[in-house]
Parts: structure tokens; sequence; C-alpha cells
């Protein structure tokens, strides 16, 4: 495969929150084939990382509330396609295999699911192999920062969702404002056409994303900079899932909740969204 020249070169694109418009800035990495990853340019911040205790479906494990501030990155627009996970899973071993072809939900504009978090993993140490980028999974700090796009709500669109903004199980016995459709399965990335303020899509929702950091019981002696927060050496320690999926209810959707499970689990209900430190 010859190797597509990049463009560290940000471009503006438009899109439509809360019918207002707004403007962002982005990069587009040409990974062959016709696949392109485009990133979103996140600005530096400080914002409220958790919960409050008075936020419905609030769990011990989203508090204390406590400042962060998170220094400038890049982020995939979407979670992790298919089409971009065939790519890049053709491209020169880094430290072990890939499936090229591993979710249960097929097509190539879906989110690739059914992928460990050494998978994933392993999918940045290859794009970046291959780009000369950082690309990496995001810190939970990072993560959190850029679902909530300068919102405080329990979801970027507001204090509820529908399933007409978002992929979750709507058969939801806790909130007769969030019922609605429950389609069972994944759908193609970008499908409800709505972006949150920083122009991300499908962070509520759809698939789970893993985080590169290890499992905390709560924000206790959290880091206060947005980096990477790790336990120890131990490899098989719990890791970090964010953003609910579709077979999860509203609650688990929300942008504080944080759900666990083992580097070495792959499921359908998880996939991934990419960061690059320097475009």
């Amino acid at each position: 495969m010859v190797k597509p020249q990049t463009s560290n070169q940000e471009q503006p694109i438009r899109f439509i929150v809360k019918r207002q418009q707004r403007q962002a800035q982005y990069f587009s990495e040409g990974l062959g084939n016709g696949v392109i990853l485009e990133m979103v340019k996140i600005p530096g911040g400080t914002f409220l990382m958790g919960s409050p205790e008075t936020e419905e479906g609030h769990t011990d494990n989203e508090s204390p509330q406590h400042r962060v501030t998170v220094q400038p990155f890049f982020m995939g627009k979407y979670p992790v396609t298919q089409a971009q996970w065939r790519v890049v899973a053709n491209l020169p071993q880094v430290n072990q295999k890939l499936d090229p072809n591993p979710s249960g939900f097929k097509g190539v504009n879906r989110p690739v699911e059914k992928v460990s978090w050494y998978d994933s993993v392993e999918f940045c140490q290859r794009l970046s192999q291959y780009t000369g980028l950082d690309y990496r999974l995001p810190s939970e700090a990072e993560w959190e920062y850029a679902c909530r796009a300068g919102t405080t709500t329990p979801f970027h669109f507001g204090k509820t969702i529908t399933t007409d903004l978002a992929n979750y199980d709507g058969n939801d016995i806790d909130s007769e404002d969030a019922k609605g459709k429950y389609l069972e399965e994944t759908t193609p990335v970008g499908s409800f056409q709505v972006a949150n303020a920083f122009g991300l899509f499908d962070m509520h929702g759809n698939v789970w994303e893993w985080c590169a950091d290890h499992w905390h019981d709560s924000y206790k002696n959290a880091p206060s900079n947005g980096q990477v927060w790790l336990v120890n050496d131990n490899d098989n320690y719990h890791r970090l899932l964010r953003g609910g999926s579709w077979g999860n209810l509203l609650r688990y959707c929300r942008c504080a909740v944080r759900f666990r499970f083992e580097p070495v689990v792959r499921s359908n209900y998880i996939g991934f969204r990419l960061v690059c430190t320097a475009a």
C-alpha cells in the first residue's frame, strides 16, 4: 500500500447543534482504499468532571465532582468505523494480530465492535506508525470534556434525550420522556445528524467507547490535568468505558457515566474513538 500524504491543515466545517450554526476545525487522514478519518479539534479548557448527587441516575463512582483542566487535542468526529478498522488491521503488526472483520453488526459505516481494549490500542499503534502522528485512546477526562462540550447537563443535548437523537434502549422504564424506539443493533455513525458544540457525533449511545485509564471506584485523588489515570503496571486491571450503547437504558448514556470491563473483553456493545495529540 502506498502511504498517502497527510495534511495538517485545519479546514472549517459546518454543522447544526440545537438549531445553532457553529464552526469546527478538523483535519482528514487518508487511510487508503478511499477511506477517510476525520479528526475534530477540541479546544483546551477547564470543566467540572463527574455528576452532582441530584442528577437522576447518579452513582457514587461519579463523585466527587472536581475541576479538570484539559489541553487541546483532536478527537474522532465519529467512533471508529468498520471500514477504517479493516484498512488499519491490514497494516503491519506492532504487538498483536487484529481480526479485520470482528463486528457482529456488519456495515462499513457502522462502528466497529467486538474489539478489546488491547485490540484498540494495537489499532492506535498501527495507525500512528503509518501516519507518523500520535494516535491513542482518550483519557477519561478528555472523553467527558469532549462529550460535554461546555455543557453541565446530563447529556450534551440537555437534561434528557430521545431515540430521535441517539441510539439506546428506548424501552426506558425510568423515564416517560425517554421512551421510544429500540433498534437492538448499532446504527451507521452520524445517523442522527446532530453534533455537540465541538462537532462530535454519537457521544451518547450506539457503542461504549474504551478509554486509556484504569478503573477507580471514585474520583478521590483524581488528577486535575486531564491525563490518563493509572493504578500500577498490572495489565489485567479493569479499563474504562464511556458513553453507553444501543443496548443500554437512558441513564447509562449520560456524560458522566463510567463503566468498566477487563481489557480482554470483546462485545458487540463496545467500540472506541480516537484521539490525536499533535497534528
